[in-house]
């Protein structure tokens, strides 16, 4: 399932739901608290974004509901799939993404997750909520675009 980029970058997942629901205005990337057995079930690519969000606590911003499952080979020292996870960030850049969450209708959506030199980063975007009419509109233009490439290879063929 990963991707592996020239970078140095190895994809785990990508939060395809996310583009669908949200309109992503920015883009920011954070380091990922975990504990070991969380590495390993990520490098089998065990973890699912859908639902996930960020959050800020305290002044410290938290991975909410992104589910890491169990490492099947762990002991009975295993880590909670559920569990808040803490981000890291420059503290310039958590004031800076502080005061655009709390502004209305702004949420912070983690985009993909991700291996960079052996680290585990969170790809986050700064998001607004689409209406049901945005995401019409955006599947129909896909559709029409979809269309037209697929007359276009039988005009040629």
């Amino acid at each position: 399932m990963a991707n592996k980029d020239p970078k140095g970058v190895k994809v785990i997942t990508r939060n395809r739901k996310a583009y669908h629901s949200y309109f992503v205005d920015e883009t920011y990337e954070a380091g990922l608290m975990l504990v070991g057995s969380e590495v390993k079930s990520l490098r089998e690519g065990k973890v699912q974004l859908t639902d996930a969000y960020a959050r800020f606590e305290r002044n410290e911003l938290w991975l909410v509901k992104a589910h890491i499952s169990p490492y099947s080979h762990a002991t009975h020292e295993n880590h909670d799939p559920e569990r808040a996870r803490k981000l890291l960030m420059h503290r310039r850049e958590l004031r800076r993404l502080m005061g655009k969450t709390q502004e209305a209708g702004f949420t912070l959506i983690p985009l993909s997750l991700y291996f960079k030199d052996s680290k585990v980063k969170v790809e986050l975007g700064l998001c607004r909520g689409k209406k049901l009419y945005d995401k019409r509109e955006e599947l129909r233009r896909k559709s029409h675009a979809r269309d037209i490439e697929r007359a276009r290879r039988q005009y040629r063929g």
